[in-house]
């Protein structure tokens, strides 16, 4: 036998166990999917609906792991630095990965390159908010009002996306009073809405649907391209003059990086069917967090991140909004 011949019959059967692993994967469990914010959320609805699906499909347990703080920083860095073979992953967060990115001046991880990235998830669009009792009945009645006087927004934090969507409305719509008040989180931010100490907030549709079912709010625009079939009397911000609000919170599913090919893409094939089982696919309509028609998936969906990290650093910069910790 030849010298290289010899070579090659070795390399052969010293790969030969890693690549039987990879495609046995996964051979134990448990299969830990986490959380990097409290339980009850979104991103934990979501976990929890997927987790037994996942489990299903892939013979094994999957077991949710809630690992909150610093906005959803300390979550993702830890599953930044598990070991990647497949039995640590995350349901990634737009808010981290995009948002974050964007407006502090250092991340405690690459978003992109520590990361091996399957596919999104489900989307969140952003809705500007005002209650029942306010003035103003439509975007431009809005717009139009901040040119004269003090509007106030809240959102859920400096650098959130709630923060750059409201600047991005200053900017873009030239409603030069519009001024943002930060609060620890949506709820408190909500909460002044209400009892009229401020006069609106960007807030994801998800958390608001029963609210604005009930008449206690009013929607003055959604941030999608083309309007929400299950809320169809909202009209969208591009319609109303403001082409570049356009996007949304989205939840993907996303590992440490050096995931090894054939376990990232069986999951990102799983992706689509899981999303389409019954009970999930009519919770997801219920609280109106939907999957992209076409699905967003390994590749695609790391372009898609590149291209919106650039899309709002960019806004971050216009806006001079920048975190520093």
């Amino acid at each position: 036998m030849k010298r290289r011949d010899i070579l090659a019959a070795g390399t052969a059967a010293l790969a030969t166990p890693w690549v039987h692993a990879q495609s046995a994967w996964p051979t134990r469990g448990p299969i830990r999917l986490l959380c990097q914010y409290p339980p009850g959320g979104l991103v934990d609805t979501v976990a929890r609906l997927m987790a037994p699906h996942l489990s299903a499909a892939l013979s094994q347990s999957v077991v949710v792991e809630n690992r909150a703080g610093a906005g959803g920083l300390i979550g993702t860095e830890y599953l930044s630095r598990q070991p990647a073979d497949g039995y640590s992953l995350l349901v990634s967060h737009a808010s981290v990965h995009i948002y974050a990115t964007a407006t502090r001046k250092t991340m405690p991880f690459d978003p992109v390159a520590d990361f091996t990235h399957m596919g999104m998830l489900v989307e969140a669009p952003m809705l500007l908010l005002v209650r029942a009792q306010s003035p103003y009945q439509n975007l431009a009645q809005y717009i139009e009002a901040a040119k004269t006087k003090v509007l106030r927004y809240g959102s859920s934090g400096i650098g959130s996306a709630n923060h750059l969507f409201g600047e991005l409305l200053k900017i873009d719509g030239q409603a030069t009073n519009h001024d943002h008040v930060p609060y620890q989180g949506s709820a408190p931010a909500m909460q002044d809405l209400l009892g009229g100490q401020i006069d609106s907030v960007f807030d994801p549709v998800t958390t608001n649907v029963a609210q604005l079912k009930a008449g206690s709010l009013r929607a003055l625009a959604v941030s999608t391209p083309t309007r929400l079939t299950a809320l169809p009397n909202i009209p969208t911000f591009a319609e109303q003059g403001l082409p570049s609000l356009i996007g949304s919170q989205w939840l993907g599913l996303s590992a440490p990086k050096n995931l090894p090919a054939p376990i990232a893409q069986r999951l990102s094939a799983l992706i689509p069917e899981i999303l389409a089982k019954p009970d999930i696919a009519q919770r997801l309509v219920d609280i109106q967090t939907l999957p992209r028609r076409v699905p967003v998936l390994g590749d695609d969906f790391t372009k898609l991140i590149r291209e919106q990290i650039t899309t709002w650093t960019a806004v971050a910069k216009r806006a001079k909004v920048e975190v520093i910790v």
